[in-house]
């Protein structure tokens, strides 16, 4: 496996394994979240407004992305944006095609993230998931690369 920057021809795939990543992701936040706000935030299908925020992630002049291959397959990849006010980098976006998941992809990831962060000047780096049981296996990873949960409570309701 390897890292390398992201180009625009690993779009579709990065959309792929997304999408197939986080199915079970948007099942769990479905389950918990109240069903008026999970149809507000997304009343087209999750899917559609996800492939959206992957496409402008990929394109944002804003953003840094790199992608795991393995054996000339796309089977992951990480977004990171500089804070540099607060010289801090963010994890922005992350995922891995759940065929490789379990396999240390999604901490190289993370890893090269922080070396690639650290490098640029950031003494912080922060990254934020759901706390909903979906988000179970991303917020192991985050703890097993020594992330430090800091708890914060939003509430939403329907209009």
């Amino acid at each position: 496996m390897r890292i390398e920057p992201y180009d625009p021809q690993h779009l579709d795939a990065v959309i792929r394994l997304s999408l197939r990543a986080w199915t079970p992701v948007f099942d769990s936040i479905q389950k918990a979240m109240n069903t008026d706000v999970y149809q507000a935030f997304y009343p087209d299908n999750w899917r559609v407004s996800q492939q959206k925020a992957v496409k402008d992630v990929c394109a944002a002049e804003d953003t840094n992305v790199w992608v795991a291959i393995n054996v000339g397959a796309t089977v992951g990849f990480v977004a990171v944006k500089l804070h540099s006010e607060d010289r801090m980098g963010e994890i922005y976006m992350l995922a891995v095609d759940p065929d490789f998941q379990g396999r240390g992809i999604g901490s190289a990831l993370i890893e090269f993230a922080l070396d690639w962060m650290k490098d640029a000047g950031m003494s912080i780096a922060m990254v934020e998931t759901g706390g909903d049981p979906g988000h179970a296996p991303a917020r192991h990873t985050y703890e097993k690369s020594g992330f430090e949960l800091w708890s914060v409570a939003r509430y939403f309701k329907k209009l």
